[in-house]
């Protein structure tokens, strides 16, 4: 099951208004429970995809775990694309949450202005109480922080454009 087909079947499940479903299909199990209620707290979707095979050379450092979304919008970043020459944007290699500093209160790994070499740590993505670090595969010169401390973070989101060394 790819995430187009995630996708699809969790609209549906919210358009039909169900709230728990699980799918086994061969080595893929598929379990989604959408919580609801109280309008003082986000309906939370949970969805769990277990296979035997990693399936992507991220998922292979990783191990395929629980997965919470929440179906408030995410902020997005209203502010005009960057479309400078020599602009290198890191993106995120998973689903999680955001962290600029390796601790709360502690400095942030980077900040604009700063420069970086190629597998220098930029940020830290949480999934699943795993802290996984981010790296730039590029060197050069953060131009600009495209997410906020503590975010959400989807899957290819953009997080840092980087100006890369000439």
């Amino acid at each position: 099951m790819n995430q187009k087909e995630l996708k699809e079947l969790i609209e549906f499940l919210i358009e039909k208004d169900i709230a728990e479903f699980e799918l086994e299909r061969g080595d893929v199990k598929v379990r989604i429970k959408r919580g609801g209620g109280s309008s003082a707290a986000p309906d939370t979707r949970y969805f769990a995809v277990h296979s035997a095979p990693p399936v992507t050379p991220e998922m292979a450092t990783t191990p395929a775990v629980p997965v919470v979304a929440t179906t408030a919008p995410a902020p997005t970043q209203e502010a005009a694309p960057v479309v400078e020459e020599n602009l290198h944007i890191v993106r995120s290699p998973i689903v999680g949450t955001f962290y600029e500093a390796p601790s709360p209160g502690a400095p942030p790994f980077v900040k604009p202005g700063d420069m970086v070499e190629a597998g220098q740590v930029l940020c830290i993505v949480e999934a699943m109480k795993l802290m996984n670090e981010i790296e730039s595969d590029v060197a050069g010169e953060v131009v600009k922080k495209l997410v906020t401390n503590g975010q959400p973070i989807e899957y290819g989101q953009e997080l840092f454009a980087v100006r890369q060394r000439t």
